[in-house]
């Protein structure tokens, strides 16, 4: 079993973060294009919370030392998604408590964060095993040649 390398693993989780603050933007951008300054305050604010949650996610994870055990890991990754969480319903509770939003942007923009999620796992594709013969990757899969 191989050990992970700690500094692209945040590298990986900090590009993630600025995806996500860039899909933000632009769904901020377009919102307010096409419904005005309210739908545009609304849709920074949903992608600002899973960009923030996501942030304390990456930091919290992958604050440790490389090279330590896989229980000390696990465990910063549990700590890391509950903190996670539960950022997200505090502000989501703060956000419908003191600001007047619209939902669909907000809801929208804070799921098209997510979007960054699974372009990073796609582009990724990492081989099982090292490279299987026949060109295997995860799933499964073969692999695309270009």
């Amino acid at each position: 079993m191989t050990a992970i390398d700690l500094p692209q693993a945040r590298r990986l989780a900090l590009g993630i973060v600025l995806g996500q603050a860039g899909v933000t933007v632009i769904a901020a951008l377009a919102s307010w294009a096409v419904a005005g300054s309210t739908a545009a305050i609304s849709a920074a604010l949903g992608g600002g919370i899973s960009t923030a949650a996501s942030l304390v996610m990456a930091l919290l994870s992958l604050a440790g030392k490389g090279g330590t055990d896989a229980q000390r890991a696990v465990s910063a990754f549990y700590m890391g998604e509950a903190a996670k969480l539960c950022l997200v319903v505090v502000l989501f509770a703060v956000v419908w408590k003191t600001m007047k939003v619209a939902p669909l942007p907000l809801f929208a923009a804070y799921l098209a964060t997510f979007l960054v999620y699974w372009v990073a796992l796609f582009s990724m594709r990492a081989p099982v095993n090292g490279g299987a013969p026949g060109g295997r990757t995860c799933g499964g899969l073969k692999r695309m040649r270009r």
